[in-house]
């Protein structure tokens, strides 16, 4: 008699249970893929076959009854297949061409946007903020809506050189993938944390403390049974306070957001590139932040009047220089902007746009 299959929840489950069956048919023999519209494209295999992705825009923070309804639509249209991309975007997978349009509409009714496929701006992904973080230095999820509710054209109509893609991380710790976007907001401490030291010793291990801090800039401090911080090397990353919480990072008056731009993850046409800083610090300014959104529209709207269609951001940057990038911006140069990373270098032959 055969032995069943053991099944354990150690690591996650084989992605492949999970692909729609057209997918699993065709895997491997795709012949081309075109976009219909900013919310639509359709994938067509070798044999004839085709998927229709529709893809509408998400909170990301979703309540339990729409995640019901999301999955209820998948279930009447894509026979219960649907994705959610690293963007949050969430896609309905359609092997029945007669289902798109019903689909499309039914999304309509129930106040879903569809758009963000092509030369566009993308959902937003973003971090915690101050739902559940407890170091966050901004509101991720305010600063979301705030930015999309201005931009909201250019998710459903309105094309770019390129596509765009908008990142928020809610501290510099970064669990967002803002070191990789076109333009992207880091929220950031501008202070030396204060340490309440009658409770760090009944809250705090004091090598784990120390330990934390990538600088080294806290050490023990005998005389009051705590740790001291050398103000001159602290970077402000918030760190300690994850381990200490007797260690106080966050300041309503002095947190903010600095804004980064030009990175991007994919090789096509040019190396993969990290976010380079062009605004050091704007202050927290909520509900609706309006510099900072300000200042994002800003940087988009320059991008699309003056970058070569296919350009992103990055390389539009490096085609026209720093300079002139500001000068068009019309944003200030501080000296925060200087790099003095002296002890960076160059790596050759890694990068997968390399040619012999």
């Amino acid at each position: 008699m055969a032995v069943p299959e053991r099944r354990t929840d150690i690591g996650p489950p084989h992605y492949e249970q999970f692909l729609p069956p057209v997918i699993k048919k065709n895997y491997g023999k795709w012949k081309y893929h075109e976009r219909l519209s900013p919310g639509l494209m359709v994938h067509v295999a070798e044999s004839g076959d085709k998927l229709y992705t529709i893809r509408v825009a998400s909170p990301r923070l979703l309540a339990t009854d729409t995640i019901r309804e999301i999955c209820e639509i998948a279930d009447k249209y894509c026979d219960g297949y649907l994705r959610f991309t690293s963007r949050n975007n969430i896609e309905f997978l359609v092997s029945d061409e007669s289902k798109v349009e019903p689909l499309q509409n039914e999304l309509k009714e129930r106040g879903y946007v569809m758009g963000g496929i092509g030369p566009m701006v993308s959902n937003l992904v973003h971090t915690q903020g101050w739902v559940h973080c407890h170091g966050a230095a901004t509101d991720a999820s305010g600063l979301v809506k705030a930015i999309m509710d201005e931009l909201f054209e250019y998710f459903t109509t309105k094309e770019l050189p390129n596509k765009v893609r908008i990142a928020i991380a809610c501290c510099v710790n970064m669990c967002g993938a803002v070191h990789c976007s076109d333009i992207a907001l880091v929220a950031v401490h501008t202070k030396v944390p204060t340490i309440q030291h009658e409770r760090v010793k009944d809250m705090c291990e004091i090598p784990t403390t120390i330990a934390s801090c990538p600088t080294a800039a806290i050490s023990p401090d005998p005389a009051k049974k705590s740790v001291k911080i050398k103000e001159e090397k602290c970077m402000y990353c918030g760190n300690c306070f994850t381990v200490c919480p007797a260690i106080e990072i966050k300041d309503p008056d002095r947190d903010g957001v600095a804004v980064v731009v030009g990175g991007k993850v994919g090789s096509l046409r040019s190396n993969p590139k990290f976010s380079k800083m062009v605004i050091p610090f704007i202050s927290n300014d909520p509900p609706r932040w309006p510099k900072a959104v300000a200042a994002v529209k800003l940087i988009l709207e320059t991008y699309a009047k003056h970058a070569r269609k296919h350009e992103r951001v990055g390389e539009w940057i490096e085609r026209i220089g720093w300079e002139r990038f500001f000068s068009l911006t019309g944003i200030e140069f501080t000296w925060q902007h200087i790099d003095d990373f002296t002890f960076a270098r160059e790596t050759f032959r890694t990068a997968a746009t390399f040619k012999y």
